[in-house]
């Protein structure tokens, strides 16, 4: 079997990514949910479970945008999300600047992300009693239930492709 390079693999990812936008454009408001990829029997079992993982990727990306409704829950942002998803999970709390260094993001690019994550009513922003200076960023309820909504989503579309 013909062994791809990273930079082949990736640009078959952009390309079926770029096909996959084309039908989702024609066919409405739902995703394009990408069919599983049989490939010939090699007894190498790793490039049919990564030509999976690609396509799953693509598909929980494409729930991700269509659940949220905005291109811009992806990097930083999402990192953010996961990030306040997990704290709220663990009863921690997170300031803005914790946000921003957990994203890779420098704090104003990080503040900017978060206004937007406010302005969407998924976060909420508040003082830390304890330290005036800091901004401790807390998912709403809102935000909280669509981030188990969509986690929900995914693992039923996990499932599915194992069982397909």
């Amino acid at each position: 079997m013909q062994q791809f390079s990273n930079q082949e693999i990736a640009d078959l990812k952009s390309r079926i990514d770029e096909i996959h936008e084309l039908l989702a454009a024609r066919g409405g408001d739902e995703p394009a949910v990408p069919a599983r990829v049989e490939l010939e029997p090699s007894g190498d079992v790793a490039a049919p479970r990564l030509v999976d993982q690609l396509s799953f990727s693509i598909q929980a990306r494409r729930m991700r945008r269509h659940h949220f409704g905005s291109a811009q829950m992806s990097g930083p942002t999402w990192d953010m999300m996961l990030d306040l998803m997990l704290a709220n999970a663990n009863g921690r709390i997170l300031s803005a600047s914790d946000l921003a260094t957990g994203a890779g993001v420098p704090l104003s690019s990080g503040l900017r992300m978060i206004a937007s994550l406010e302005a969407m009513g998924l976060v909420k922003r508040s003082i830390d009693e304890r330290d005036r200076r800091r901004t401790i960023v807390r998912l709403t309820d809102a935000g909280t239930e669509r981030m188990a909504s969509y986690f929900e989503k995914v693992g039923l579309a996990l499932r599915s492709n194992r069982a397909g």
